[in-house]
C-alpha cells in the first residue's frame, strides 16, 4: 500500500512541499502520496491524529510549517536533539504508534550554503539576524559546522543574549565556539563572512538597521525569505556582496525530511532549477 505524507499549515494553499516531494518520490523510486492539509488554530492535534487514523494507505509522516511548529514539538513523544534544540519541530514520523519530532531547518540551510552555493560555514564569521523561531532553528547545525564566530544580533539586546547563552550551555553537544548575542548597535565596527537574515523583515518589508560595515569583502549574504527582493537583499547588493535567498534551503530541508522517512537521499540540484525557472 502506499505510504502517506502531509503538510499541516495555514495558511497551506500556496505551498511548494506537495510538487517537491512528488519530484523526490518519483526520483527515487518511492511508492508514496503527498497532500497538504488546512489546520485551522486549536486543532493541530486533531488533525495530525485524523490523518494517522484515516485513509487508504499507512501515514508515515508529516511537515509542519508555521503557525504549528512549537504545538508539533509538544505533540511529539520523541525528539531528535536537533529539535530539542530549536524549540520546534517542522518534520514528524509515525512509527508504531509513536510521534517522533524532528527539525530539518538547519541542516536544510548547511546543504543549501555548502553545496550550492559553495559557502561552507566552517571558518567564517558569521552574523545571524533574529533571536525567533526561524533562527532558533538554525543555531545548533551553523555551531557544528566550526565557524570562526557566531554572533546573534537582535532588536532587543537581551533576547539575543538570553538565546546565545542558552546554546552555549547545550549538554552533549562538541560545540567549539560559544554564540554571543548582541544588539543591532553593536554590530558598529564588525565585519562578518556570511550574514544571514532570520528575521521577519523580509516579509514585512522593513529595513533593518545594519551598518555596511558587517558585510566583509567576499561576503556571502543568505536572506531566510524566497521569491522576492528583500530590504536586506538591497543593501547587501548596494554593498557589492554575494545574495542568496531561502529557495535554496527549503529544497534541502525538505530533501532532509525525505531522508528521514524513506532513507534515501534524493538529488536536489534539479528540482532547484526547475523552481528557479518559475520564479
Amino acid at each position: 500500500m502506499t505510504d502517506r505524507y502531509a503538510v499541516f499549515g495555514n495558511p497551506i494553499g500556496h505551498s511548494k512541499s506537495p510538487r517537491i516531494h512528488a519530484m523526490f518520490a518519483a526520483q527515487t523510486g518511492q511508492d508514496i502520496s503527498y497532500e497538504a492539509i488546512l489546520v485551522e488554530t486549536g486543532s493541530f492535534a486533531a488533525a495530525v491524529n485524523a490523518f494517522i487514523a484515516t485513509g487508504t494507505g499507512p501515514a508515515r509522516g508529516a511537515n509542519v510549517t508555521v503557525p504549528f511548529k512549537e504545538e508539533a514539538f509538544r505533540l511529539a513523544a520523541h525528539r531528535t536533539p536537533r529539535a530539542d534544540a530549536a524549540g520546534a519541530v517542522n518534520t514528524l514520523s509515525f512509527e508504531a504508534g509513536v510521534v517522533i519530532g524532528d527539525n530539518t531547518d538547519g541542516a536544510g540551510l548547511v546543504r543549501d550554503l555548502k553545496n550550492n552555493l559553495g559557502c561552507d560555514p566552517a571558518g567564517r564569521r558569521i552574523l545571524l539576524l533574529g533571536a525567533g523561531g526561524a533562527a532558533r532553528g538554525v543555531i545548533l547545525p551553523l555551531l557544528l559546522e566550526n565557524p570562526a564566530e557566531l554572533v546573534i544580533a537582535n532588536r532587543t539586546e537581551e533576547t539575543a543574549a538570553r538565546l546565545a547563552l542558552e546554546f552555549s550551555r547545550l549538554p552533549g553537544c562538541a560545540i567549539g565556539v560559544k554564540p554571543d548575542g548582541i544588539g543591532f548597535p553593536g554590530l558598529a565596527g564588525r565585519a562578518f563572512d556570511l550574514v544571514i537574515n532570520a528575521t521577519s523583515a523580509g516579509l514585512s518589508g522593513a529595513v533593518l538597521p545594519l551598518p555596511t560595515c558587517v558585510f566583509a569583502l567576499r561576503c556571502v549574504a543568505y536572506e531566510m525569505v524566497y521569491g522576492r527582493a528583500t530590504p536586506f537583499m538591497n543593501q547587501a547588493q548596494a554593498a557589492g556582496v554575494r545574495v542568496a535567498d531561502g529557495l535554496g534551503m527549503l529544497v534541502e530541508q525538505a530533501a532532509e525530511a525525505f531522508f528521514v522517512w524513506r532513507g534515501v537521499r534524493p538529488r536536489t540540484a534539479p528540482l532547484l532549477a526547475a523552481l528557479r525557472e518559475q520564479q
